[in-house]
């Protein structure tokens, strides 16, 4: 049997990453903090961005094409084991947290739909009903991919054209309503004050357009199972291309339909409120069923992705070589259980803190900025060795902007509490170099891990002091 992936089942691991939960509160989200001037221009800079980060993997694909351990591998064949290890652990971690936000926003759409004020049962998806159903939908799905990638690949590209359903019956529909009258009422954000002019506006977009993007790397963190590794880039360019359309068509057409100052107001997932607006109750029963489908398929493709970083980790030697076990199916057992059992304290800790979708979105878009940095980074360190002055070195540079532009956008209070998440991470990288009976922590390495904890320390003096907010 030929367990490989074909470019369609790699295309729709992309697209089934990417098209989350995200797009459906895309509306809202992008109306509480930006004009349709300034949407316009934060889709233009994550659009050309994102190309630029689509186009390094697929580069990354042509001239390492020994690296098959994805967004780390890169990071580890550029600059070293221990910058490596750091940016698996951050994209595990963002893979994780991703996971946990798309069990919560399950429980929360069923909350919108049977809760009555008087009967709340699922809530925000954090009441303990909740929590219970999206711990036995976690462990099912854990007993799922046990059975192999291939297998939950196909389930996932089933469940990924059908997500496009709604998602086009929206776009449809919005194309009808729309009206430019609306579109331009107020167009650069008058109402917010002078305190929100276009830049900052356009500034408030990127955490909101970053996380409906997270996924673009799916084909190239699965590489190793492609059955031919040009299809690796060219899946990560369909993806984006498919995935980019429709976002943009969602956020703008929304704008036109229904004022920028009310859709900022409206409960998400505001796409449902939007298209209720245009066809009436049905609009919200049919954006929903579209939401439950598309978390559902969305959550079995960063199951793949989440347990996939360990084994990778483990397989370069930078995390304990037990997680590089596979079982007969293919499956890496402990790597995925590690994930679920972190998953399900999560949950457990959402319940008691109160936590919603949005505090889990914004610390996953945080954990995932530095990997992707340094995608483009690694990409120009080619391009200036091999002294290449063409479309290569464009790329690179392009690709590492970008990653500077997010780390700054993000602001220095998510960058600070971000800290606090690598740290617990080196456990597992001293683990590993003990295995191999050498230093965990050589040359350059020495600063880099004592910057981070120094870092670290600091953020917590900062939040103990009261000077450092651990609210989202």
């Amino acid at each position: 049997m030929d367990n490989k992936l074909g470019l369609s089942s790699l295309t729709a691991i992309v697209i089934g990453s990417m098209i989350g939960a995200g797009v459906f509160s895309l509306p809202q989200n992008m109306a509480s903090v930006a004009s349709p001037a300034a949407v316009i221009l934060g889709w233009t800079i994550t659009g050309v961005g994102m190309i630029f980060l689509a186009l390094s993997f697929q580069k990354l694909a042509m001239h390492r094409p020994h690296v098959d351990s994805g967004v780390f591998g890169y990071a580890k064949e550029g600059f070293g084991d221990f910058v490596g290890f750091c940016s698996a652990w951050g994209y595990w971690l963002s893979a994780m947290l991703a996971n946990v936000s798309y069990l919560v926003i399950v429980f929360s759409t069923l909350g919108m739909l049977f809760d009555t004020p008087d009967n709340i049962i699922f809530g925000q998806g954090n009441t303990l009903i909740s929590i219970v159903g999206a711990s036995c939908l976690l462990w099912m799905v854990h007993a799922l991919v046990l059975r192999g990638v291939q297998t939950a690949a196909l389930i996932n590209m089933v469940t990924t054209y059908a997500k496009l359903v709604p998602l086009l019956i929206f776009i449809i529909a919005a194309m009808f309503a729309f009206s430019w009258n609306t579109f331009t009422l107020d167009f650069t954000g008058l109402h917010f004050g002078d305190g929100h002019d276009l830049m900052s506006q356009v500034k408030s977009t990127m955490l909101v357009t970053v996380w409906v993007f997270i996924g673009i790397e799916g084909a190239v963190v699965v590489s190793s199972r492609a059955r031919n590794r040009k299809d690796i880039g060219r899946a990560t360019i369909l993806g984006l291309l498919t995935a980019l359309s429709i976002y943009v068509l969602v956020t703008l057409l929304s704008m036109g339909v229904v004022k920028p100052v009310e859709l900022a107001s409206y409960q998400n997932p505001s796409m449902a409120k939007v298209l209720t607006h245009i066809l009436g109750p049905w609009g919200q029963y049919i954006i929903s069923v579209g939401l439950l489908i598309s978390v559902c398929g969305a959550f079995l493709s960063w199951t793949v992705l989440a347990s996939e970083a360990p084994y990778l980790c483990a397989k370069e030697k930078m995390f304990p070589k037990k997680y590089a076990e596979l079982n007969k199916a293919g499956s890496p057992v402990k790597p995925l259980t590690l994930t679920n059992v972190w998953i399900q304290v999560s949950l457990i800790f959402v319940m008691f803190a109160g936590s919603t979708y949005d505090t889990l979105l914004i610390i996953a878009s945080e954990m995932i900025l530095v990997p992707y940095f340094l995608v483009g980074a690694f990409v120009l360190k080619i391009a200036i060795e091999e002294k290449n002055r063409g479309s290569l070195l464009l790329i690179g540079a392009g690709a590492t902007v970008y990653g500077i532009w997010l780390l700054y956008a993000s602001g220095l209070n998510y960058l600070l509490l971000s800290a606090l998440l690598y740290l617990p991470g080196l456990y597992f990288y001293i683990q590993a170099k003990k295995e191999q009976g050498i230093n965990p922590f050589e040359g350059k390495e020495k600063f880099g891990a004592g910057m981070l904890g120094v870092v670290a320390i600091v953020t917590v003096g900062m939040i103990w002091q009261g000077s450092l907010s651990v609210s989202f």
